[in-house]
């Protein structure tokens, strides 16, 4: 049996073993996939992990999506301009073996938040505000700075982070605090890139200005786990449209799945 998984800390909030075990079962795939919360990423607990489960490719979820990095024989182009790898594919060779790292959370941003923009008139440079600066955020960064479906997007993509100046961000930052009414309501996008709302602390939210946001917002989650989070909630109460993170985590896994099941 094919030994697959997820690694991350905290790891209650995943979703991911029941969306790949309920795809092996349904293919007839003799594989599992299973949660691995570890409290410290390095190359010895990495390989103590890969190698006492004899893993074929594995999930990186929070904290660990930029820290792991280092730690692969080889990451991909796409993930490396990045600065994320969410997905690892484990090559054996005997008793060696080599981490690739991709990153398909890019995909799946994009992929489900196309609804939501179809209506816009994306001729025109559109604005967003993308919250954090870890390795969601800077795969939602990337999705929309990349031409998909034969159109050009054109997005002005602002981070915005408790740090002015964080590591390897060379795109626009402001601080929370420099959030202005003029600047929120010149946005069509703002995208939740931070775990802040995340199941079990379900009361928390980034402290954006809420009250300068309208219909003409969309807001969007990168958080599945709840359903609506405080972040959605209050959009919603605006006037916003909102999506979560649910339909980002089914097709990044999706685009996961070839990476895993090709020779």
């Amino acid at each position: 049996m094919r030994q697959y998984g997820i690694i991350g800390n905290p790891l209650g909030h995943s979703w991911s073993a029941q969306l790949f075990n309920a795809r092996f079962e349904s293919e007839g795939i003799n594989a599992h996939y299973a949660l691995y919360p570890i409290s410290e990423l390095n190359m010895s607990t990495l390989d103590a992990l890969v190698r006492r489960n004899r893993l074929s490719g594995f999930s990186v979820t929070i904290p660990y999506k930029q820290t792991i990095i280092p730690l692969l024989d080889e990451v991909t182009e796409t993930a490396a301009a990045i600065g994320a790898v969410n997905v690892v594919k484990v090559e054996w060779q005997g008793d060696s073996y080599r981490l690739v790292g991709y990153n398909t959370d890019y995909a799946g941003f994009r992929e489900s938040l196309l609804p939501m923009v179809e209506r816009l008139n994306t001729d025109d440079r559109l604005q967003a505000l993308v919250l954090g600066t870890g390795g969601a955020a800077r795969a939602v960064a990337y999705a929309l700075s990349s031409p998909y479906r034969d159109r050009q997007w054109d997005w002005e993509v602002t981070f915005v982070s408790r740090n002015a100046e964080p590591n390897g961000i060379r795109t626009k930052v402001l601080t929370y605090s420099q959030l202005s009414e003029e600047t929120v309501r010149s946005t069509t996008l703002i995208v939740n890139g931070t775990p802040l709302g995340m199941s079990p602390h379900i009361e928390a939210c980034p402290p954006i200005p809420y009250e300068f946001i309208g219909k003409e917002h969309i807001l969007y989650d990168c958080i599945y786990n709840p359903e609506q989070t405080l972040f959605l909630r209050k959009g919603s109460e605006h006037g916003a449209a909102t999506q979560n993170g649910m339909q980002m985590l089914k097709l990044q896994a999706q685009a996961a799945w070839p990476i895993w099941n090709k020779d």
